[in-house]
């Protein structure tokens, strides 16, 4: 069995169940072994029902009464209920469509059942627990139970049994570190990190694998990087460009003046532009500092030199966002570009229609997602790559882009504030341009930090601000109901429970990371327009959605995010005249929680909030693998993981400074044979 094979060779994985797999994008067995678990199930010692554990996740042991196993049918579904004492202590559990449940529970018989408490009339009660013999749960007690993210038909079970087949049969590569380097640095070797990643023997195994996963990403990344460092920095660029009038005409005619920090970057890259080398630069700002009219005013230095510029975003929503921005000011000030968009989900023929404008230079700026990088689109004179969010693309795709023209400009933003001491890290081959500075008459936005009890004042301020006519995001950190994470809130059911809330003639809708490109953009579409007062929403929204009129952001389950995303979510409101406010709700109401929260309540600053981040990060949750990574990493995550980061920049450094070409090249096979098992993949270098 090979890591590149595909998952249908898998010992019991068959047509049906690889199809399900591949709904997950899981094709050949690497992508499964990087398919971590979102959490693990840890089988504690079953106990008696308590007050305390209302609304948790808890196991009891009891015995049937006899009599109370009912099942009554309402149309298409079964209700089936039953009655378990603890003891003296009875605990009414129900149960949907479970007919055969009159064949596995007998009455007097004693079973083990997991599932989220409730009090309801003063009764201890449990919605579809799972159901244990009892010698079928001590065998579980103690030991870690991976969780994955699931799709309809594919079960938790059938992941985690294909993992463990695959780890029983395959040989995986050898480790690119020596046993005595591992030793060294405190790592384990890569083959038990793999391993252990989906069944730690206990917290500490897991952390150990954790920590070697994101030691591997970043000196993959890194070592990749400063092997490409020294040909990137002096590319000569043909013909350089001048300095234009249009640009200055645009400057004076704005409604608005730049920030001092806007200017100053301007200027650096209004130098670049006019070098005989390549431009490869870095904007960082804040959300919100104005990094998109920096962009536009390069692409109209570009095509006013009689070239071509193109802005590639990650997602259509922030590409289309972009093109109309881009054409109300080429049609306000008249300005020399002639601008046109390229996405995936165009009709053939007008791909078709857009990729001759382009091929024969009748557009001179193109903005779009990753369709801009197909092989079909030539560009006359590529001279300027913008990409923005740079870390949502990966580094093959920007080559690509890159490629299509003679060494362009290069030109990156990111709104992800990272502490000088890692960026110099992660950005070590980029000039690196700092908007710190806020447009003038921003109001800053007023930020709250409570617990569960603030729920129902939460809800009548908002219901406030939408009569005042403006409109919320909520934001919930999963798609759909976890078996890991219960006492988490998810997008489908907390719409459901706002619709309940609020009345019927406010519109509530959701958007989640699982949509197609076409219902997304359909869904923000409809939020611009108003058509839709409440957006529940996962992280997807993070990056540069603009709705001015969206004043609130409450987000549930505050303290499972970075203080850092914490911020860019924020910036989601506040880009209008209008007051705004952001509710951060944690469920864990602990001294050490509320207080990293609070943080945010004392400042809107980006970067001071990503240093204090970075100083109160430690081993964090031991709850799984993270939602969404910072910066694109799959399990790395730079502020918790920052020891790991500067470990391998430090063994990165000492490996190339020795220059043994044995001792590269040694590395550098051992990381192609895990290259499948490194998503990284997400600067231009």
């Amino acid at each position: 069995m090979q890591l590149e094979e595909q998952i249908i060779q898998v010992k019991g994985v068959g047509e049906k169940t690889a199809g399900l797999f591949h709904k997950l994008h899981i094709d050949t067995i690497s992508d499964l072994l990087f398919y971590l678990p979102k959490g693990f199930e840890i089988f504690e010692e079953p106990k008696m029902p308590d007050e305390k554990d209302n609304g948790r996740l808890i196991s009891f042991q009891g015995v049937l009464k006899p009599g109370t196993l009912l099942m009554k049918k309402s149309g298409h579904y079964t209700l089936s209920t039953a009655v378990l004492m603890c003891k003296n202590t009875p605990v009414k559990v129900r149960f949907f469509n479970m007919p055969y449940l009159k064949n596995l529970l007998l009455p007097g018989k004693t079973y083990i059942l997991r599932g989220v408490l409730e009090i309801t009339k003063d009764q201890f009660c449990m919605l579809q627990p799972k159901i244990y013999k009892e010698d079928e749960y001590h065998n579980l007690q103690g030991k870690f139970q991976p969780c994955y993210s699931l799709t309809k038909g594919l079960t938790n079970r059938t992941i985690k049994k294909t993992a463990e087949t695959i780890l029983q049969e395959l040989i995986l590569p050898q480790d690119y570190l020596t046993a005595e380097e591992c030793t060294a640095m405190g790592l384990y070797q890569i083959q038990e990190a793999i391993r252990c990643i989906h069944f730690p023997k206990n917290e500490c195994d897991f952390r150990n694998a954790k920590k070697r996963l994101a030691f591997h990403e970043f000196f993959s990344f890194l070592f990749q990087l400063r092997q490409n460092k020294d040909k990137n920095m002096q590319l000569a660029f043909e013909s350089p460009m001048i300095p234009v009038a249009d640009t200055k005409r645009l400057l004076e005619v704005l409604p608005y003046e730049l920030t001092q920090a806007q200017k100053r970057v301007w200027e650096e890259i209004e130098q670049d532009l006019s070098k005989e080398f390549s431009m490869n630069r870095l904007i960082q700002g804040d959300v919100g500092s104005g990094k998109t009219i920096i962009a536009f005013l390069a692409l109209l230095m570009t095509a006013a030199n009689g070239r071509q510029g193109c802005l590639m975003a990650p997602t259509e929503v922030l590409a289309q966002q972009h093109f109309a921005s881009l054409c109300e000011l080429v049609k306000k000030y008249d300005l020399c570009i002639r601008p046109i968009m390229l996405s995936g989900s165009m009709s053939a023929k007008a791909k078709r229609e857009v990729k001759e404008g382009i091929a024969d230079g009748t557009y001179n700026v193109i903005i779009g997602t990753h369709a801009v990088i197909e092989d079909t689109v030539v560009y006359q004179n590529l001279a300027l790559v913008i990409t923005d969010e740079q870390h949502r693309f990966g580094v093959k795709q920007r080559e690509k882009l890159s490629k299509k023209g003679k060494n362009p400009h290069i030109l990156v933003m990111s709104a992800t504030p990272i502490p000088r001491t890692l960026a110099m890290i992660l950005y070590g081959d980029l000039s690196i341009s700092v908007i710190d500075e806020l447009p003038k008459g921003r109001l800053p936005i007023k930020n709250c930090v409570v617990d569960d009890s603030y729920r129902s004042k939460a809800y009548s301020f908002m219901m406030k601000e939408l009569k005042d006519g403006h409109q919320i995001y909520v934001i919930c950190p999963m798609v759909e109901v976890s078996e890991a994470t219960d006492e988490l809130e998810n997008v489908v059911d907390y719409t459901r429970k706002l619709k309940e809330v609020f009345p019927k003639e406010i519109g509530i809708s959701y958007i989640h990371g699982k949509m197609s490109m076409s219902e997304k953009s359909a869904i923000m579409n409809a939020f611009e327009k108003h058509e839709t007062d409440i957006l529940v929403s996962t992280t997807v929204i993070e990056v540069g959605i603009n709705v001015p009129n969206a004043t609130v952001m409450l987000v549930e389950n505050a303290q499972r995010y970075g203080l850092a995303q914490l911020h860019q979510l924020r910036g989601r409101v506040g880009r209008g005249d209008a007051q705004s406010y952001c509710i951060f709700m944690s469920s864990n109401s602990s001294k050490q929680t509320m207080e990293r929260l609070n943080i945010l309540n004392h400042s809107n600053d980006g970067f001071e909030i990503a240093n204090k981040d970075l100083a109160l990060r430690g081993p964090g949750e031991f709850s799984g693998i993270r939602q969404s990574g910072d910066l694109g990493f799959e399990i790395a995550d730079i502020y918790e993981d920052s020891d790991m980061l500067k470990l391998a920049d430090s063994f990165c450094s000492k490996i190339l400074k020795e220059n043994n070409q044995d001792e590269k090249l040694r590395i550098q096979n051992g990381l192609l044979a895990y290259k499948s098992l490194n998503p990284i993949d997400f600067r231009t270098i």
